[in-house]
């Protein structure tokens, strides 16, 4: 009776959890699918970095390679330049735009009106939703050789720049567009820590005579520093993905040596040229060595007494 007893109870709190949560769970299905869907039923075309893939054979029919795509891939100059463009971009953006939504949130967390701020989000949370298209065109209409920067150049009689054409500043250029079209978007993750932030603890500092600069160096900053850990780790595992459609469409403009990524790479030298397994070996180097920062980043993290994605 005893040692049956535990049982029936575990059963029933699973049974009132699952009738409380039961409208979250149902509105986690569509979530679920699609990340089933597209994120990891695709996983089984790595087959194909291990096989010579023939598009007609299938990779249920193509034969087995072993490693030699991935030996063949090491040997490749333009892969380790590619790498090295990826990782160049990738530090870039870490340095100039990283910052930048931290920043974002706190200024709006010091605005007093409400509906300054709101209108002030709206507008910065706006280029999150255009196409890569749209911000280089307008970034050409601003920049470019025609754009209203050389006119007024011109008209003052100053030699003028052609920003969009120069290969030394596409790093520049990339990470500028970068934090136009996404850093209001990424405030939304700072302000949501903001909020979490223990008003009493801002009017104990202010009480104990802190001033604003004060309060936000040992309230406000301590209060988000799980968060930004978090967002650095994350961005730690996402520094080999730097925009293949901004890339791509700004290939033309700066040259391929300047705009090569890993995931141009894989795009030309695979799928372009017909060279699936080609392209998937230089995929999952990529993928693997994101899981590898991502680990080391968390790593680091709970060095410094963090969280970071999960908890040792």
């Amino acid at each position: 009776m005893d040692a049956a007893g535990p049982a029936p109870k575990r059963e029933r709190r699973w049974r009132i959890r699952l009738r409380r949560d039961r409208s979250l769970l149902v509105m986690t299905v569509p979530a679920v699918v699609l990340l089933a869907v597209f994120a990891y039923a695709p996983m089984l075309g790595l087959v194909t970095a291990f096989q010579s893939y023939d598009i007609y054979s299938g990779f249920w029919y193509s034969p087995l390679v072993g490693v030699k795509n991935f030996e063949r891939l090491f040997q490749d100059p333009i892969f380790w330049h590619a790498l090295e463009n990826t990782l160049v971009i990738s530090a870039v953006q870490l340095v100039l735009y990283f910052p930048v939504p931290i920043a974002l949130a706190l200024l709006f967390n010091e605005v007093a009106s409400g509906r300054v701020r709101a209108f002030v989000q709206a507008v910065v949370y706006l280029p999150h939703f255009f196409s890569w298209v749209l911000v280089v065109t307008v970034f050409q209409e601003m920049l470019g050789g025609a754009g209203a920067l050389n006119t007024l150049l011109r008209r003052h009689g100053y030699e003028t720049w052609d920003i969009m054409t120069n290969p030394e500043a596409f790093k520049f250029l990339v990470t500028a567009q970068a934090v136009w079209k996404e850093a209001g978007w990424g405030v939304i993750v700072f302000l949501a820590a903001l909020a979490a932030i223990d008003q009493s603890l801002y009017e104990a500092a202010a009480a104990d005579g802190a001033g604003r600069w004060r309060r936000l160096w040992h309230v406000t900053l301590p209060g988000m520093r799980g968060v930004i850990v978090l967002m650095l780790v994350l961005r730690l595992g996402n520094a080999l993905t730097v925009g293949f459609e901004q890339m791509l469409v700004q290939r033309q403009a700066v040259g391929r040596d300047a705009s090569e990524v890993l995931d141009t790479f894989a795009y030309y030298y695979g799928v372009v040229n017909n060279n699936f397994s080609y392209g998937a070996a230089a995929g999952l180097f990529k993928g693997v060595l994101s899981l590898l920062l991502v680990l080391a980043a968390n790593k680091l993290a709970h060095a410094f007494g963090e969280d970071g994605l999960y908890r040792r």
